[in-house]
């Protein structure tokens, strides 16, 4: 399936709240493609970190800008072995911990801090031919004129089940968590998360990974991309 999509140009949005999948979907999309891979939530995680080693309120928004001008991000778009690093200091780790999850949210929800990674995450799309991108806002702002869009999705104990495995969290605890932050995601004034109106919903509940992605890469032969 994989050998049948060959674009020169393609680039794939794909949105969806925590849980869905959407990380492991999009880094096995990109290597099929032989493309790259950007994960902008890590981007907002690690201005995050940033924001939250210099100490500052949360309820600051001219200081979290500052904080996110002035971090420098180096980004690794490798399907296979993607990173992050934030003024030197390889973040990987940290970024997913529970610190950095807990605040992304009012990180993310500050406009001049979307405004400056929008900006960074368009200029890395423009800059590789063949580009999977995941994120909450990628078909509706980021790119917009992408050639497949998909929302993926999944059953609330179905999300906080996966997301427990991966880290060996409490299930109820991390399903309370997800919600919270998709209340935070999809209320927030700017760049809300919500399913674009030419987006292709996708359930993942029964669904496995590799038959997501032979689903999605369907898709995009069935465009001819």
């Amino acid at each position: 399936m994989a050998e049948e999509v060959r674009p020169e140009k393609c680039v794939v949005a794909v949105d969806g709240p925590s849980g869905s999948g959407k990380s492991t979907v999009s880094r096995r999309l990109a290597s099929a493609l032989d493309g790259v891979y950007l994960d902008t939530g890590a981007m907002y995680r690690a201005v995050t970190w940033a924001v939250l080693q210099a100490g500052v309120d949360l309820t600051d928004p001219d200081a979290i800008t500052k904080i996110a001008l002035e971090t420098e991000l180096s980004i690794g778009t490798d399907p296979l072995a993607p990173h992050f690093a934030a003024n030197g200091t390889n973040v990987d780790a940290p970024i997913r911990g529970p610190e950095v999850t807990g605040a992304v949210s009012a990180v993310a929800a500050v406009p001049a801090v979307r405004k400056q990674l929008v900006a960074l995450q368009q200029a890395i799309i423009a800059g590789h031919p063949r580009i999977v991108v995941e994120g909450r806002d990628i078909a509706s702002v980021v790119a917009p004129t992408a050639d497949l869009k998909v929302y993926l999705t999944a059953s609330a104990a179905a999300r906080a089940a996966r997301r427990s495995a991966e880290d060996a969290s409490d299930v109820a605890a991390t399903e309370a968590s997800l919600a919270r932050r998709d209340k935070l995601d999809s209320s927030r004034a700017v760049d809300p998360l919500r399913v674009a109106s030419d987006a292709i919903e996708v359930d993942t509940t029964g669904m496995g990974i590799d038959e997501v992605v032979a689903y999605l890469l369907k898709l995009l032969n069935s465009k001819g991309v």
